[in-house]
C-alpha cells in the first residue's frame, strides 16, 4: 500500500484503510464479479499485495489495491486489481492495461518459472452521476468499418468490472457491515447526503469495529458537515454505549483538529517571518528586489530552506548570486 502521505484525498484514505482489509474487500468483490468466477475464487486465501501501480501524477485522484487469491481449486492464481476513481476517465481502460502489464512484469521478475496470472480489474466509481463509457478496452481503438472481425486476432482486448455507486441504491450495497457503511458514506459524500438515514443506520453502526467507526467519524468531520446536524445525529443514536463512544470520539477529533490548526498557524507565522526577513535583507543590500524573485521567495514553505536563503541573502555578492540559491 502507498504510504499515507502520498494519499491526498480523504476518500482515498477511506477506501484504502477499509478495503485494504481482505475481509471487507472479499465481501464487496464477490458480489461484483461473474457468479462462476466468484464461486471459483477461494476468498479465504485473499491476500493484499504490497505496492501501488498507479502513475504518480494520478495519485491525487485515485488509489489502487492489488489482491492475490487461489482460483479453480488448485494452484491457479488470480490477481484482483481494485481501483478507486472519483473522476470519470474515458481512457481508464488504457491506464488499467498499463497497470496490468506492470503487475505481470513484477510477477515474472519474482517468479520467472511461473505462468502469468489472470488479472481481474474492478473499478469503483464514486461519482455522483454514472459514467457513460464502455467497459471494453477495444472500444478505444479506431477499427476500420468492415474489418473489425479480421483485425480482432491482432487487437488486445479485455473488459473491466465497473461498479458505479451512483447507480446502486443504498440498500442494495453488499459486503461486510463495515464495507457496506463505508460504501454508503462514499456514495453520500458525492451527493451531499452525509447526514442522511442510510449513513446513520444504527444496526450497521453497532456492528462495525471501533477503529472503522473512528475512521468514519473523522471522514465526516473532514467533510465539514453541518455541525448542528452532525450533533443531532449523534444524539439520535439510541444505544447508550454507542452514543457515548461517538460523542467522546467526536470531541477528541475536534480537539485534535484545533491543536493541529494552532500548530499550522504557528508554523505559517514562522514561515512568513522568515520570508519577510529574506526579502528585507535583499531590499536593504540591493535596494530593489525583482518581482519574480519576491514571488519565488513567498512560495517557499520549507522552514529549513528559508533559513538557508536568509543566510544567502546576507552573504550573496549580487542578486544573481542569490538567485543561484533559489
Amino acid at each position: 500500500i502507498m504510504p499515507d502521505e502520498t494519499i491526498h484525498q480523504p476518500h482515498d484514505k477511506l477506501f484504502k484503510q477499509s478495503f485494504g482489509d481482505p475481509e471487507n474487500a472479499a465481501g464487496f468483490l464477490r458480489h461484483h464479479l461473474p457468479a462462476s468466477v466468484a464461486e471459483a475464487i477461494i476468498w479465504e486465501r485473499l491476500v493484499l499485495q504490497p505496492g501501488s501501480f498507479v502513475d504518480s501524477h494520478f495519485r491525487q485522484h485515485e488509489s489502487d489495491l492489488l489482491f492475490s487469491a487461489s482460483i479453480g481449486g488448485g494452484d491457479g492464481l488470480v490477481y484482483l486489481l481494485f481501483e478507486h476513481q472519483v473522476n470519470e476517465d474515458p481512457l481508464i481502460a488504457l491506464r488499467l492495461l498499463r497497470y496490468m502489464v506492470r503487475i505481470w512484469e513484477s510477477h515474472h521478475k519474482d517468479r520467472p518459472e511461473k505462468p502469468l496470472p489472470v488479472i481481474v480489474p474492478v473499478v469503483l466509481a464514486q461519482n455522483e452521476t454514472e459514467w457513460r463509457i464502455s467497459d471494453r478496452f477495444s472500444s478505444l481503438l479506431d477499427l476500420p468499418i468492415g474489418l473489425e472481425t479480421d483485425l480482432a486476432p491482432f487487437v488486445p482486448d479485455f473488459r473491466f468490472q465497473l461498479v458505479q455507486l451512483a447507480g446502486i441504491p443504498y440498500d442494495a450495497l453488499r459486503g461486510t457491515p463495515a464495507g457496506i457503511l463505508v460504501l454508503r458514506v462514499m456514495k453520500a459524500e458525492r451527493s451531499g447526503q452525509l447526514l442522511s438515514d442510510p449513513v446513520w443506520e444504527e444496526s450497521l453502526l453497532q456492528q462495525i469495529p471501533g477503529p472503522v467507526f473512528e475512521m468514519l467519524l473523522r471522514y465526516l468531520l473532514d467533510a465539514d458537515v453541518d455541525s448542528e446536524g452532525f450533533h443531532r445525529r449523534l444524539n439520535e443514536i439510541s444505544q447508550t454505549e454507542l452514543k457515548d463512544s461517538a460523542m467522546t470520539l467526536a470531541q477528541q477529533i475536534r480537539q485534535e483538529g484545533r491543536k493541529e490548526g494552532e500548530l499550522e498557524g504557528k508554523l505559517e507565522g514562522r514561515l512568513e517571518g522568515l520570508r519577510e526577513a529574506v526579502l528585507d535583507s535583499l531590499a536593504i543590500r540591493f535596494a530593489c528586489v525583482p518581482d519574480g524573485m519576491t514571488e519565488a521567495v513567498r512560495k517557499i514553505d520549507s522552514e529549513s530552506r528559508l533559513r538557508a536563503l536568509h543566510q544567502a541573502s546576507l552573504r550573496a555578492e549580487s542578486l544573481d548570486a542569490f538567485a543561484d540559491n533559489l
